[in-house]
């Protein structure tokens, strides 16, 4: 028992030798950017991407909370607000864009 757990053991203390034989490994950048103004750039231009989908059916939303408010003042107050708030993040996103 005590030979069998010998080899084991020296098999698993030589086998990594044969790995660090193959040398340096270099892994690509996935980002096209490799400053932190590349980086932000890339972020904004994908929040503005989503924006640009976003808005426009949180708009059709707010409409289809006016139309079905039927009078009712907090649907009506509910469907106001997701307009307003709408408007105003996509022109934080516009801006930032700039």
């Amino acid at each position: 028992m005590k030979k069998i757990l010998l080899i084991f053991t020296l098999s698993i203390l030589i086998l990594p030798i044969g790995a660090l034989a193959n040398g340096v490994i270099q892994i690509e950048n996935p980002l096209t950017a490799t400053s932190f103004e590349g980086i932000t750039g890339n972020l904004i231009d994908f929040i503005f991407k989503i924006a640009i989908v976003v808005a426009p059916l949180m708009v059709i939303v707010g409409g289809f909370l006016f139309l079905t408010a039927g009078g009712n003042i907090q649907q009506i107050s509910r469907a106001r607000n997701l307009l307003i708030w709408t408007a105003i993040g996509f022109l934080i996103v516009l801006l930032s864009k700039g």
